[in-house]
This record gives structure tokens, C-alpha cells and sequence, in this order.
């Protein structure tokens, strides 16, 4: 009689063998395998952001906020003007300001900033808080993939979300001015122009605050440290006197907008392109900071 040899029958955990195929686990808990690639890792970050209730109503309160507030900058612009004409003095310092009716749509830049800086926030420090950067990381063990993807979906966002508002503000802001005699052209090109540095100025932001959010992993402190270098430091430099604190307000983030979106150069401020070769080193350090940090802390 010829004798049969029985083979294992292959676990479900392997193609073909009864070994476990998942990626071995490091001491913190992470996975130390090679992991998915870029694309698989950016299209999951996309869908977590984009199925978010909370991140959808920070979008459309971004748009709310940038449209209102270029509507009511519009009528007082348009009153301004209006009055400044019986006012020969009036007029002739609002002329020295330059074409302000275009500024009238950006007005709103200031409060957009601080809602998608504290989105981009939110959107990494509440997976420390919560927990689940442990399973982000595990699937994404080199985790530099997983943080750059974060990074291009919300900068990405900031940028088209802020461009869309700049243009519906300046549809809306258009006929309020033409009732006061002034012609506001969205399709000029000083118009396309500023429209295009704010919204990467704000995309800038949102890269300051995922930077701030995973260095400090906290909600709370990652939003009031984004507070403090855009709201409150300008406040407090403008306060204090003296030469060298002149000089500084020049090299902080909230004053390089002004400079990059001026049609001729501002006095007391940088170039424009030293306010943007500034505002990209706000960016570059406080990310490649973030992205080495989060290498080597653990989860």
C-alpha cells in the first residue's frame, strides 16, 4: 500500500502559506513594513477629509465669512467714497491709498486664515488625541508619507476654497460698488493676481497650522499657538517701540500679504519678493520640523 503525506491547509491569514502576512509590529506599536504607496495613502487622507461633517462646515464657513465680509467692505468703501467727495482733503488721502474698492473682496482674508490654519490643525492633532494616529501609523509605517498627504490635501483645499471665495466676493462686491460710480474689474489682472497670492498666502497658513498641530499634538495649544504668531504678535510688536522691533514686524508672517499684493512697493515694508521668500520659511521649517519630529517621537 502506497501511503499518503498530508499537507498543511494554508491560513487564511497568508496567499499560501499559515504565516501571518501583516507587517511586523516595532516596540511603539507601529508597523515597521514598507507599507502602501504615496497615491493609495493620499487618496485615503482625501476621503477621511472630505467625509468629515466638521470639515465641510469650516469650508463653507470659510466661504460665508469671505463673501460676507467683502460685501460689507464694498458698501464701506462705497460710502467712504461717496462721503470723501464733498471732502477735498478726504479724497485726496483716499487717493493715496490707491484703487482700495479692490481690496474690497480680500477683506475677509484675516478671518479665513485663522479658520483654515485651525482645520489644519485639527486635522492631525485630533488623531493623536483620539487615538488613531496608532492605526494611521501602523498602516503607514515610515509615517513621512502619511503627514505629506495631510499636508497636500489641506493646503490644496485652503488654496481652491479661498480662490472660489475671492471670486464669489468680488461677483457679490462688483454691482455694490458700481451704486457708488466705482468700476471693480474680477477679471483684470492686478485682480487675478490677488486673488491668487491671498489664497496661497492662506494655503501657506493651513501649512503653518498642520505643522503647529503635529509638533504639539494638542488642539487647543496648536490653535492658540497659531493665534498668537498671526492675531497677537503683530498687536504686540505694533505696542512696543524702538528701531530693531520696526525692523522685525518686517519678518513676520502677517505682514508679508501686504507687500506681495501692493501694485507698487509699500513703504516700511519688504519687497515682495522678500515677504514671499519670507513666508516660505515660515513654511519650509516649522514642516520639515514637524515631519523629523514625528520619525522619532513616538505615537
Amino acid at each position: 500500500m502506497s501511503s499518503t503525506t498530508l499537507e498543511p491547509i494554508p491560513s487564511h491569514r497568508g496567499a499560501h502559506t499559515g504565516t501571518d502576512v501583516r507587517p511586523p509590529l516595532s516596540g511603539n506599536g507601529t508597523s515597521t513594513g514598507a507599507g502602501p504607496s504615496f497615491l493609495r495613502v493620499l487618496n485615503s487622507e482625501f476621503i477621511k477629509f472630505r467625509t468629515l461633517l466638521s470639515t465641510l462646515i469650516l469650508l463653507g464657513s470659510t466661504i460665508v465669512v469671505i463673501v460676507g465680509v467683502g460685501a460689507l467692505a464694498a458698501w464701506g468703501i462705497g460710502q467712504a467714497l461717496q462721503a470723501s467727495g464733498a471732502n477735498p482733503q478726504r479724497a485726496a488721502a483716499m487717493a493715496a491709498q490707491g484703487d482700495i474698492a479692490a481690496s474690497a473682496p480680500s477683506a475677509g482674508i484675516s478671518f479665513a486664515q485663522l479658520i483654515l490654519g485651525s482645520l489644519a490643525v485639527l486635522i492631525i492633532s485630533s488623531e493623536f488625541t483620539t487615538g488613531m494616529a496608532r492605526s494611521t501609523f501602523t498602516a503607514v509605517p515610515k509615517r513621512t508619507p502619511a503627514f505629506l498627504a495631510k499636508l497636500l490635501v489641506v493646503v490644496v483645499a485652503a488654496f481652491l476654497v479661498t480662490a472660489f471665495s475671492l471670486w464669489l466676493a468680488g461677483l457679490v462686491a462688483a454691482p455694490i460698488l458700481d451704486q457708488y460710480g466705482h468700476t471693480l474689474d474680477i477679471s483684470s489682472g492686478h485682480y487675478v493676481r490677488t486673488l491668487v497670492i491671498n489664497s496661497v498666502y492662506v494655503a501657506a497658513v493651513a501649512a503653518i497650522g498642520m505643522a503647529l498641530g503635529a509638533l504639539i499634538r494638542n488642539s487647543a495649544g496648536g490653535i492658540m499657538s497659531l493665534v498668537g504668531i498671526f492675531f497677537v504678535l503683530p498687536i504686540a510688536l505694533q505696542i512696543i517701540q524702538g528701531d530693531f522691533v520696526k525692523e522685525l514686524r518686517k519678518f513676520i508672517p502677517d505682514s508679508t500679504l501686504a507687500p506681495m499684493t501692493a501694485a507698487d512697493h509699500v513703504a516700511d515694508t519688504l519687497e515682495a519678493w522678500q515677504a514671499g521668500l519670507v513666508l516660505g520659511a515660515w513654511v519650509v521649517i516649522p514642516v520639515l520640523l514637524a515631519a523629523v519630529l514625528l520619525k522619532k517621537r513616538d505615537v
